[in-house]
Protein backbone atom coordinates (compact mmCIF):
# COMPACT_ATOMS: atom_id res chain seq x y z
CA UNK A 1 0.00 0.00 0.00
CA UNK A 2 3.07 2.28 0.25
CA UNK A 3 5.13 3.25 -2.77
CA UNK A 4 7.00 0.27 -4.23
CA UNK A 5 9.44 -0.37 -7.00
CA UNK A 6 8.00 -1.20 -10.38
CA UNK A 7 7.75 -4.84 -11.47
CA UNK A 8 7.55 -5.94 -7.87
CA UNK A 9 4.40 -7.55 -6.51
CA UNK A 10 3.04 -5.62 -3.52
CA UNK A 11 2.83 -7.42 -0.20
CA UNK A 12 -0.59 -7.09 1.35
CA UNK A 13 0.41 -7.09 5.01
CA UNK A 14 -3.09 -7.16 6.44
CA UNK A 15 -4.06 -10.00 4.09
CA UNK A 16 -0.82 -11.81 5.00
CA UNK A 17 -1.60 -11.63 8.73
CA UNK A 18 -5.21 -12.74 8.25
CA UNK A 19 -4.09 -15.64 6.04
CA UNK A 20 -1.33 -16.61 8.50
CA UNK A 21 -3.64 -16.68 11.54
CA UNK A 22 -6.31 -18.53 9.55
CA UNK A 23 -3.71 -21.11 8.42
CA UNK A 24 -2.45 -21.63 12.01
CA UNK A 25 -5.99 -22.15 13.30
CA UNK A 26 -6.79 -24.48 10.40
CA UNK A 27 -3.60 -26.48 11.03
CA UNK A 28 -4.45 -26.88 14.72
CA UNK A 29 -8.02 -28.02 13.99
CA UNK A 30 -6.83 -30.37 11.21
CA UNK A 31 -4.13 -31.94 13.41
CA UNK A 32 -6.61 -32.50 16.27
CA UNK A 33 -9.18 -34.05 13.96
CA UNK A 34 -6.63 -36.34 12.20
CA UNK A 35 -4.99 -37.39 15.45
CA UNK A 36 -8.28 -38.15 17.21
CA UNK A 37 -10.25 -39.78 14.41
CA UNK A 38 -7.58 -41.62 12.36
CA UNK A 39 -4.86 -44.13 13.04
CA UNK A 40 -2.12 -42.04 11.44
CA UNK A 41 1.12 -41.42 13.27
CA UNK A 42 1.86 -37.99 14.79
CA UNK A 43 4.44 -36.98 12.12
CA UNK A 44 1.94 -37.98 9.42
CA UNK A 45 -0.80 -35.89 11.05
CA UNK A 46 1.62 -32.97 11.34
CA UNK A 47 2.56 -33.23 7.67
CA UNK A 48 -1.04 -33.29 6.51
CA UNK A 49 -1.87 -30.37 8.80
CA UNK A 50 1.04 -28.35 7.36
CA UNK A 51 -0.16 -29.03 3.82
CA UNK A 52 -3.70 -27.98 4.76
CA UNK A 53 -2.36 -24.85 6.49
CA UNK A 54 -0.33 -23.94 3.42
CA UNK A 55 -3.38 -24.38 1.18
CA UNK A 56 -5.57 -22.36 3.54
CA UNK A 57 -2.91 -19.62 3.68
CA UNK A 58 -2.69 -19.33 -0.11
CA UNK A 59 -6.47 -19.34 -0.62
CA UNK A 60 -7.07 -16.91 2.25
CA UNK A 61 -4.34 -14.49 1.13
CA UNK A 62 -5.60 -14.52 -2.47
CA UNK A 63 -9.20 -13.96 -1.38
CA UNK A 64 -8.26 -11.07 0.91
CA UNK A 65 -6.02 -9.53 -1.74
CA UNK A 66 -8.76 -9.73 -4.35
CA UNK A 67 -11.52 -8.41 -2.09
CA UNK A 68 -9.70 -5.74 -0.11
CA UNK A 69 -6.29 -4.66 -1.40
CA UNK A 70 -7.32 -2.46 -4.34
CA UNK A 71 -10.01 -0.70 -2.38
CA UNK A 72 -7.72 -0.09 0.60
CA UNK A 73 -5.15 1.28 -1.86
CA UNK A 74 -7.85 3.63 -3.17
CA UNK A 75 -8.56 4.80 0.39
CA UNK A 76 -4.87 5.52 0.89
CA UNK A 77 -4.65 7.41 -2.41
CA UNK A 78 -7.66 9.59 -1.59
CA UNK A 79 -6.36 10.41 1.89
CA UNK A 80 -2.90 11.21 0.47
CA UNK A 81 -4.48 13.52 -2.10
CA UNK A 82 -6.46 15.29 0.64
CA UNK A 83 -3.31 15.85 2.69
CA UNK A 84 -1.58 17.32 -0.39
CA UNK A 85 -4.64 19.44 -1.30
CA UNK A 86 -4.83 17.60 -4.59
CA UNK A 87 -8.36 16.69 -5.60
CA UNK A 88 -9.46 14.47 -8.45
CA UNK A 89 -12.68 13.20 -9.92
CA UNK A 90 -13.25 9.71 -8.52
CA UNK A 91 -15.47 7.53 -10.67
CA UNK A 92 -16.28 3.81 -10.52
CA UNK A 93 -14.14 3.31 -7.44
CA UNK A 94 -16.58 1.09 -5.56
CA UNK A 95 -17.31 -2.54 -6.33
CA UNK A 96 -20.26 -4.87 -6.44
CA UNK A 97 -19.56 -6.02 -2.90
CA UNK A 98 -21.17 -2.98 -1.26
CA UNK A 99 -19.56 -3.76 2.07
CA UNK A 100 -17.91 -1.75 4.84
CA UNK A 101 -14.84 -0.91 2.75
CA UNK A 102 -17.05 0.40 -0.07
CA UNK A 103 -18.87 2.46 2.55
CA UNK A 104 -15.57 3.95 3.75
CA UNK A 105 -14.47 4.71 0.17
CA UNK A 106 -17.73 6.51 -0.61
CA UNK A 107 -17.59 8.60 2.54
CA UNK A 108 -13.91 9.46 2.06
CA UNK A 109 -14.73 10.65 -1.47
CA UNK A 110 -17.53 12.82 -0.02
CA UNK A 111 -15.09 14.15 2.58
CA UNK A 112 -12.57 14.90 -0.18
CA UNK A 113 -15.16 16.92 -2.09
CA UNK A 114 -16.22 18.74 1.09
CA UNK A 115 -12.60 19.64 1.88
CA UNK A 116 -12.10 20.79 -1.72
CA UNK A 117 -15.15 23.07 -1.56
CA UNK A 118 -14.04 24.46 1.80
CA UNK A 119 -10.54 25.20 0.51
CA UNK A 120 -12.03 26.92 -2.55
CA UNK A 121 -14.31 28.95 -0.27
CA UNK A 122 -11.38 29.97 1.95
CA UNK A 123 -9.34 30.91 -1.12
CA UNK A 124 -12.20 33.07 -2.37
CA UNK A 125 -12.45 34.76 1.04
CA UNK A 126 -8.69 35.36 1.08
CA UNK A 127 -8.75 36.80 -2.46
CA UNK A 128 -11.74 38.93 -1.49
CA UNK A 129 -9.89 40.15 1.61
CA UNK A 130 -6.80 41.09 -0.37
CA UNK A 131 -8.84 42.80 -3.07
CA UNK A 132 -10.98 44.59 -0.51
CA UNK A 133 -7.95 45.88 1.42
CA UNK A 134 -6.33 46.99 -1.83
CA UNK A 135 -9.48 48.83 -2.88
CA UNK A 136 -9.90 50.51 0.50
CA UNK A 137 -6.23 51.58 0.59
CA UNK A 138 -6.54 53.09 -2.87
CA UNK A 139 -9.79 54.92 -2.06
CA UNK A 140 -8.56 56.27 1.28
CA UNK A 141 -5.28 57.62 -0.08
CA UNK A 142 -6.83 60.31 -2.28
CA UNK A 143 -8.85 62.21 0.38
CA UNK A 144 -6.20 61.67 3.08
CA UNK A 145 -3.37 63.04 0.91
CA UNK A 146 -5.63 65.92 -0.18
CA UNK A 147 -6.39 66.83 3.46
CA UNK A 148 -2.69 66.52 4.32
CA UNK A 149 -1.75 68.84 1.45
CA UNK A 150 -4.32 71.50 2.37
CA UNK A 151 -3.36 71.45 6.07
CA UNK A 152 0.38 71.65 5.30
CA UNK A 153 -0.24 74.61 2.96
CA UNK A 154 -2.25 76.38 5.67
CA UNK A 155 0.46 75.74 8.27
CA UNK A 156 3.13 77.02 5.90
CA UNK A 157 1.62 80.49 5.77
CA UNK A 158 -1.67 80.31 3.91
CA UNK A 159 -3.49 80.43 7.25
CA UNK A 160 -2.92 84.17 7.43
CA UNK A 161 -4.65 84.80 4.10
CA UNK A 162 -8.38 84.76 4.89
CA UNK A 163 -9.44 84.21 1.28
CA UNK A 164 -7.08 81.27 0.80
CA UNK A 165 -7.61 79.62 4.17
CA UNK A 166 -11.39 79.66 3.82
CA UNK A 167 -11.15 78.02 0.38
CA UNK A 168 -8.69 75.42 1.64
CA UNK A 169 -10.84 74.66 4.68
CA UNK A 170 -13.85 74.13 2.40
CA UNK A 171 -11.82 71.68 0.29
CA UNK A 172 -10.60 69.94 3.42
CA UNK A 173 -14.17 69.59 4.67
CA UNK A 174 -15.27 68.09 1.34
CA UNK A 175 -12.59 65.43 1.66
CA UNK A 176 -13.52 64.81 5.32
CA UNK A 177 -17.14 64.28 4.24
CA UNK A 178 -15.93 61.93 1.53
CA UNK A 179 -14.10 59.86 4.16
CA UNK A 180 -17.25 59.79 6.31
CA UNK A 181 -19.41 58.58 3.40
CA UNK A 182 -16.80 56.04 2.38
CA UNK A 183 -16.54 54.65 5.92
CA UNK A 184 -20.33 54.42 6.22
CA UNK A 185 -20.68 52.64 2.88
CA UNK A 186 -17.79 50.30 3.66
CA UNK A 187 -19.41 49.26 6.93
CA UNK A 188 -22.75 48.70 5.19
CA UNK A 189 -21.41 46.63 2.29
CA UNK A 190 -19.21 44.62 4.66
CA UNK A 191 -22.27 43.68 6.72
CA UNK A 192 -24.26 42.88 3.58
CA UNK A 193 -21.54 40.67 2.09
CA UNK A 194 -20.92 38.77 5.32
CA UNK A 195 -24.63 38.35 6.02
CA UNK A 196 -24.50 40.32 9.29
CA UNK A 197 -27.07 42.85 8.11
CA UNK A 198 -30.43 41.08 8.18
CA UNK A 199 -33.50 42.24 6.28
CA UNK A 200 -36.53 43.12 8.41
CA UNK A 201 -39.30 42.11 6.02
CA UNK A 202 -42.61 43.90 6.49
CA UNK A 203 -45.60 45.06 4.48
CA UNK A 204 -45.66 48.78 3.64
CA UNK A 205 -47.11 51.22 1.13
CA UNK A 206 -44.60 51.88 -1.64
CA UNK A 207 -45.75 55.38 -2.68
CA UNK A 208 -44.76 57.25 0.53
CA UNK A 209 -41.27 55.71 0.45
CA UNK A 210 -40.65 56.68 -3.19
CA UNK A 211 -42.14 60.14 -2.64
CA UNK A 212 -39.92 60.76 0.40
CA UNK A 213 -36.80 59.84 -1.58
CA UNK A 214 -37.73 62.14 -4.48
CA UNK A 215 -38.60 64.95 -2.08
CA UNK A 216 -35.33 64.62 -0.13
CA UNK A 217 -33.16 64.64 -3.27
CA UNK A 218 -34.98 67.39 -5.17
CA UNK A 219 -32.78 70.17 -3.82
CA UNK A 220 -29.55 68.32 -4.65
CA UNK A 221 -30.80 67.47 -8.14
CA UNK A 222 -31.86 71.09 -8.68
CA UNK A 223 -28.33 72.30 -7.92
CA UNK A 224 -27.10 70.02 -10.71
CA UNK A 225 -29.86 71.24 -13.05
CA UNK A 226 -31.48 67.81 -13.11
CA UNK A 227 -35.23 67.36 -12.62
CA UNK A 228 -36.74 64.43 -10.72
CA UNK A 229 -40.01 63.02 -11.99
CA UNK A 230 -42.30 60.54 -10.27
CA UNK A 231 -44.77 58.73 -12.47
CA UNK A 232 -48.28 57.98 -11.25
CA UNK A 233 -48.02 55.20 -8.68
CA UNK A 234 -50.94 53.39 -7.12
CA UNK A 235 -51.03 54.87 -3.62
CA UNK A 236 -52.66 51.66 -2.33
CA UNK A 237 -49.87 49.42 -3.62
CA UNK A 238 -48.24 47.50 -0.77
CA UNK A 239 -45.03 45.48 -1.02
CA UNK A 240 -43.14 43.07 1.25
CA UNK A 241 -39.53 44.05 1.91
CA UNK A 242 -37.22 45.82 4.35
CA UNK A 243 -38.54 49.38 4.18
CA UNK A 244 -35.28 51.10 5.15
CA UNK A 245 -33.16 49.01 2.80
CA UNK A 246 -35.49 49.64 -0.15
CA UNK A 247 -35.33 53.34 0.65
CA UNK A 248 -31.53 53.09 0.59
CA UNK A 249 -31.70 51.34 -2.80
CA UNK A 250 -33.84 54.14 -4.22
CA UNK A 251 -31.58 56.85 -2.81
CA UNK A 252 -28.50 55.20 -4.32
CA UNK A 253 -30.12 54.76 -7.73
CA UNK A 254 -31.60 58.27 -7.91
CA UNK A 255 -28.34 59.86 -6.71
CA UNK A 256 -26.50 57.80 -9.33
CA UNK A 257 -28.93 59.07 -11.99
CA UNK A 258 -28.33 62.67 -10.92
CA UNK A 259 -24.56 62.31 -10.67
CA UNK A 260 -24.10 60.92 -14.18
CA UNK A 261 -26.70 63.12 -15.84
CA UNK A 262 -26.34 66.13 -18.12
CA UNK A 263 -27.49 69.73 -17.56
CA UNK A 264 -31.29 70.01 -17.95
CA UNK A 265 -31.53 66.21 -17.82
CA UNK A 266 -34.01 64.26 -15.74
CA UNK A 267 -34.45 61.15 -13.64
CA UNK A 268 -37.79 59.33 -13.84
CA UNK A 269 -39.02 56.87 -11.19
CA UNK A 270 -41.82 54.50 -12.19
CA UNK A 271 -43.56 51.31 -11.05
CA UNK A 272 -44.83 48.72 -13.51
CA UNK A 273 -46.23 45.21 -13.38
CA UNK A 274 -43.72 42.36 -13.73
CA UNK A 275 -44.50 40.24 -16.78
CA UNK A 276 -42.74 37.12 -15.46
CA UNK A 277 -44.56 37.09 -12.10
CA UNK A 278 -47.96 38.58 -11.30
CA UNK A 279 -47.08 38.61 -7.61
CA UNK A 280 -44.32 41.18 -8.18
CA UNK A 281 -43.89 44.72 -9.47
CA UNK A 282 -40.89 46.37 -11.14
CA UNK A 283 -39.56 49.67 -9.87
CA UNK A 284 -37.44 51.54 -12.44
CA UNK A 285 -35.11 54.53 -12.19
CA UNK A 286 -34.39 55.99 -15.63
CA UNK A 287 -32.00 58.86 -16.36
CA UNK A 288 -31.07 60.85 -19.46
CA UNK A 289 -27.39 60.93 -18.59
CA UNK A 290 -24.08 60.00 -20.17
CA UNK A 291 -24.87 56.29 -20.29
CA UNK A 292 -22.57 53.32 -19.79
CA UNK A 293 -20.41 51.69 -22.42
CA UNK A 294 -21.49 48.12 -23.21
CA UNK A 295 -18.05 46.81 -22.20
CA UNK A 296 -18.46 48.36 -18.72
CA UNK A 297 -21.98 47.05 -18.03
CA UNK A 298 -20.86 43.76 -16.40
CA UNK A 299 -18.70 45.72 -13.94
CA UNK A 300 -21.00 48.52 -12.79
CA UNK A 301 -22.02 46.65 -9.60
CA UNK A 302 -18.42 45.92 -8.61
CA UNK A 303 -17.05 47.66 -5.54
CA UNK A 304 -15.34 50.99 -6.35
CA UNK A 305 -15.98 50.70 -10.08
CA UNK A 306 -16.81 54.07 -11.65
CA UNK A 307 -17.78 54.84 -15.23
CA UNK A 308 -16.48 58.40 -14.89
CA UNK A 309 -13.87 58.38 -12.11
CA UNK A 310 -13.07 62.11 -12.11
CA UNK A 311 -16.74 63.11 -11.99
CA UNK A 312 -17.55 60.65 -9.21
CA UNK A 313 -14.73 61.80 -6.99
CA UNK A 314 -15.49 65.45 -7.67
CA UNK A 315 -19.07 64.91 -6.44
CA UNK A 316 -18.15 62.71 -3.50
CA UNK A 317 -19.03 59.30 -4.93
CA UNK A 318 -17.64 56.28 -3.08
CA UNK A 319 -18.04 53.76 -5.90
CA UNK A 320 -20.06 51.49 -3.59
CA UNK A 321 -23.63 52.64 -4.30
CA UNK A 322 -24.57 50.08 -6.95
CA UNK A 323 -22.68 47.30 -5.16
CA UNK A 324 -24.83 47.99 -2.08
CA UNK A 325 -27.98 47.96 -4.23
CA UNK A 326 -27.00 44.60 -5.72
CA UNK A 327 -26.39 43.00 -2.32
CA UNK A 328 -29.62 44.35 -0.82
CA UNK A 329 -31.70 42.98 -3.70
CA UNK A 330 -29.90 39.62 -3.56
CA UNK A 331 -30.62 39.46 0.19
CA UNK A 332 -34.30 40.02 -0.65
CA UNK A 333 -34.23 37.31 -3.32
CA UNK A 334 -35.29 39.87 -5.94
CA UNK A 335 -34.06 40.67 -9.45
CA UNK A 336 -31.81 43.68 -10.14
CA UNK A 337 -30.98 44.48 -13.74
CA UNK A 338 -30.22 47.42 -16.02
CA UNK A 339 -29.60 48.58 -19.57
CA UNK A 340 -27.83 51.61 -20.94
CA UNK A 341 -26.80 53.45 -24.10
CA UNK A 342 -23.99 55.95 -24.43
CA UNK A 343 -25.26 59.57 -24.43
CA UNK A 344 -28.86 58.38 -24.07
CA UNK A 345 -29.04 57.30 -20.44
CA UNK A 346 -29.38 54.31 -18.14
CA UNK A 347 -32.36 52.47 -16.67
CA UNK A 348 -32.03 50.49 -13.44
CA UNK A 349 -34.81 48.11 -12.46
CA UNK A 350 -35.54 45.86 -9.50
CA UNK A 351 -38.47 43.68 -8.51
CA UNK A 352 -40.49 43.73 -5.30
CA UNK A 353 -43.03 41.23 -4.05
CA UNK A 354 -46.56 42.57 -3.64
CA UNK A 355 -48.24 42.16 -0.25
CA UNK A 356 -51.02 39.58 -0.36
Amino acid sequence: MTARKKNRAPLFKLGFRIAFYTAIISAGISFAAIFLFTNLLIYQAVGISVIIALGVFIVSYYANYTLEYRRLETLEQISRNISKKRFEEYEDITTKYNDEIDYLVRHLVKSSRTVEREIQRLNRIENYRKEFIGDISHELKTPIFAIQGFVETLLNGALEDEEVNREFLKKTMRNVNRLIYLTKDLMEISKLETGELKSDIEEFYLYPVVHDVIDSLNYKAGKDKVSLELKDIDKNLQVKADKNQIKQVLINLVENGVKYNVPNGKVVVDVESYEKDNCRVVLSVKDTGIGIDEADLPRVTERFFRVDKSRSRERGGTGLGLAIVKHIMEAHGEQFYFDSKINEGTTFKFTLRKAQ
